[in-house]
């Protein structure tokens, strides 16, 4: 039973820890985001730290705060010492679809990068209210969804869209990459305490910048760095307070047939996603209410909108992993001012020059594996099998990634090198479009209908059978836009499916169904 005196601590031990290691995970973002803005969508400086990052750090900084804040509710309440607060900031995944999707085709169109951050705003603005509005039917989703789906397809993005960027970095400059991973997991998953309670983020990071500045006295250019891009970083500082940017935001809507094909299922995809992650944090002892969540990432949303801000925020996966390593409260409250002094001092633009980015992808990966477990290790093992079904949507999704990456960057496209070509050295990249298709809700619905059927529940298969076909056809699932009979053959696969299993419950004088208790699901090799 709680005691009704206890006052949570607003900082513990761990909290370093944590502040170190989301501190520079939020650090990474912000530098990526600003690079994204400075070099691809070619934004005037003046605009990038004087209105687009004070009113992104305005946002981050509400957001931390507000569920620094929750999370203290939480443990005055339940009368707990290991409360950790939720991580929130910028939704990396929409980071770069509102810059390579919205933003940088209407700035190319107009021949102004100013109309590409109008429409980015619009874009912002709907998303908004989608996730306000849909903060009042997530609850119920979360009741009639099996945890296997909803973890599985989270378990689907930390592996793919979490976790390879940072392990390809690290092996592409491996003596940073591969030491300051070391640094990390021995003391993260091994338990190792560094002197004088140093924080293990922190000691990779000094190790990794100390080998990259090392190594240019030698001459071997380890991260990039130099001198003269440090003393140009120091250009950018300057004090930018947000602005409000209410003008702006609707001189945006004359982009709005373009910017609604991709705002509302990409909003259904943040309502999911933030879904997917309050269950992570309550499969790891801190129960959140969902409606809460997803309303205050609306409302803080619109806020940055409003303030000139083009990115939507999130709350962030990985809870499990910065309560692992001992944060608490603090640790959100912490990164919210660390933000708003990044922001805006213009400090972004050193920190870029200075600390060599591989030395925190190894704090990314080791979040990405620890997501990915969970999945298995919170939910009951017979439902291994749905959880890498659920995997399969997002593999295929960052497979055709990397594909259109690299074919765009080759100058030609699949569409122009034909796909029977493709198909003819084993690429399958019809198959990867229409499965990587609404990546986060296929693999919800697929893990779903898994672990229904190792319970042999065939009714709720069968109705999320039916919910694939519909969100199929109009679009949500295997398809690259909203419409009517996008990917029409999917669409009858799944009520096809959703009729076989109906018909299993249905007409069991029909169809000889063992209905014993299910056991586990142990795979035999094939005779």
């Amino acid at each position: 039973m709680a005691n009704p005196t206890y006052r949570p601590t607003l900082w513990a031990a761990g909290d370093w820890n944590a502040f170190f290691g989301f501190g520079t995970n939020i650090l990474v973002n912000m530098l990526t985001l600003t690079a994204l803005l400075r070099f691809v969508l070619k934004m005037p400086d003046a605009l990038v730290f004087g209105r687009i990052l004070p009113a992104v750090g305005l946002m981050m900084f509400l957001s931390t705060m507000y569920y620094a804040f929750l999370a203290y509710r939480l443990a005055s309440k339940t009368g707990r010492s290991d409360v950790c607060a939720l991580p929130s900031g910028i939704s990396v995944p929409h980071m770069f679809i509102v810059t390579f999707v919205i933003m940088l085709p209407i700035s190319l169109k107009t021949g102004d990068p100013e109309k590409g951050w109008q429409a980015g705003l619009v874009w912002v603005f709907f998303q908004s209210f989608i996730l306000m509005i849909g903060g009042f039917i997530a609850p119920y989703i979360r009741r009639i969804t099996p945890r296997a789906a909803l973890l599985g397809t989270l378990a689907g993005v930390s592996v793919t869209f979490i976790s390879m960027r940072p392990v390809l970095e690290m092996y592409m400059t491996p003596v940073i990459g591969l030491t300051c991973f070391a640094i990390i997991t021995v003391s993260w998953f091994g338990g190792v305490k560094y002197p004088k309670g140093i924080p293990a983020g922190l000691v990779a990071i000094i190790v990794g910048t100390a080998i990259a500045w090392g190594s240019n006295v030698v001459g071997l250019d380890y991260g990039g760095l130099s001198i003269e891009k440090l003393v140009a970083a120091f250009a950018g500082f300057g004090f930018s307070m947000p602005l409000p940017a209410f003008n702006t935001v609707f001189s945006g809507f004359e982009f709005l047939g373009v910017i609604l094909v991709t705002a509302i299922p990409f909003g259904i995809y943040d309502l999911v996603e933030a879904m997917d992650n309050v269950e992570s944090a309550e499969a790891a002892g801190d129960a959140y209410p969902t409606t809460s969540v997803l309303t205050a990432d609306g409302v803080v949303s619109l806020i940055g909108c409003l303030m000139g801000n083009p990115f939507i925020n999130a709350v962030y996966i990985g809870h499990p992993g910065w309560k692992a390593m001992g944060g608490r409260i603090g640790y959100s409250a912490a990164t919210g001012l660390m933000v708003i002094l990044l922001a805006w001092f213009g400090v972004i633009a050193v920190l870029l020059a200075f600390i060599p980015v591989v030395a925190i992808s190894p704090i990314l990966l080791y979040i990405g594996m620890l997501i990915g477990a969970q999945a298995y290790q919170t939910t009951p093992s017979r439902h291994a099998p749905a959880v890498v079904l659920a995997l399969t949507p997002h593999l295929a999704a960052w497979c055709k990634t990397l594909m259109d990456g690299a074919l765009g960057a080759a100058g030609t496209s699949a569409a122009a090198i034909g796909m029977e070509k493709l198909g003819a050295v084993g690429v399958l990249y019809r198959g990867l479009e229409v499965l990587g298709g609404g990546s986060i809700l296929t693999g919800l619905v697929l893990g779903a209908i898994g672990a229904f059927v190792i319970e042999r529940k065939f009714t709720e298969a069968s109705a999320f059978a039916a919910a694939g076909a519909v969100l199929t056809f109009f679009g949500f699932m295997h398809g690259e836009s909203i419409g009517l009979a996008v990917t029409p053959t999917v669409a009858v696969a799944y009520a096809l499916v959703a009729g076989f299993l109906y018909a299993l419950v249905r007409y069991p004088e029909f169809i000889s169904v063992e209905m014993a208790p299910a056991k586990e699901a142990i795979a035999h090799p094939a005779e």
